[in-house]
């Protein structure tokens, strides 16, 4: 039988507590919704959904580190990788747009209906 293994965590991660990390997660998604849903500005709402997402990995580190497993972290390795697809692939998007309605306004995008 093993004996039980005591879990380390890093000195710098215990100095501030786990309640903290959940906060202010949240704050950062809530503020990236609140940013997709009333923003009319393309770049501003790709903007909001990348808050979203680093609110996301900042909670999955945390997680992680408390849990002493690294799996997390490479959650958020592959989180991050797809994000700068997103954000290559949305940026070409809008600079599309904007070449042929000359505005990134959300509103603006009637005129690509059929």
């Amino acid at each position: 039988m093993q004996p039980t293994q005591q879990v380390l965590i890093p000195e710098v991660i215990q100095q501030i507590p786990l309640n903290y990390y959940l906060i202010f997660s949240t704050a950062l998604f809530v503020i990236g919704i609140i940013g997709v849903l009333t923003r009319r500005n393309a770049i501003i709402i790709f903007m909001s959904v990348e808050l979203m997402l680093n609110a996301v990995n900042m909670l999955l580190v945390a997680f992680s580190s408390y849990k002493s497993d690294s799996t997390g972290q490479v959650f958020v390795f592959f989180i991050m990788a797809v994000a700068a697809a997103e954000v290559s692939v949305g940026l070409a998007i809008i600079v599309m747009i904007y070449r042929n309605t000359r505005s990134i306004d959300i509103g603006a995008l009637n005129k690509l209906k059929w």
